[in-house]
């Protein structure tokens, strides 16, 4: 059973910048890829960013493209998200997920995520 934890939310203005980590424990950190997902009130959770297991292969979704960045340090059993310019629409709960099994495909889906962790509050405002 994989567990993650991600830290590093919290309340941000506007044009400003956030780091979230996610630290996972239990079983091969390497061999999952890992997802960003983000969710705000009302609306369905959606996929923001994605690593594989390599750490060079990434995706990102449309709306936060340019802005954010994902990286990982397997060593470490830590994920990150860069988020950059950060807007009003930004604010949401951010989850990481990880894909057991499929270590090098970036999937997009919730569905594509074995695993998930609790979740932190962003608050960006305007």
């Amino acid at each position: 059973q994989v567990q993650l934890v991600e830290s590093g939310g919290g309340l941000v203005q506007a044009g400003g910048s956030l780091r979230l980590s996610c630290t996972a424990s239990r079983g091969t950190f390497s061999s999952y890829a890992l997802g960003w997902f983000r969710q705000a009130p009302g609306q369905e959770r959606e996929f923001v960013a994605g690593i594989a297991w390599n750490g060079f292969d990434t995706k990102y979704a449309d709306s936060v493209k340019g802005r954010f960045t994902t990286s990982r340090d397997n060593a470490k059993k830590t994920v990150y998200l860069q988020m950059n310019t950060l807007k009003s629409e930004d604010t949401a709960v951010y989850y990481c997920a990880a894909t057991v099994g499929r270590a090098a495909w970036v999937g997009v889906r919730r569905v594509d995520y074995n695993y998930w962790g609790q979740g932190t509050q962003v608050t960006v405002s305007s």
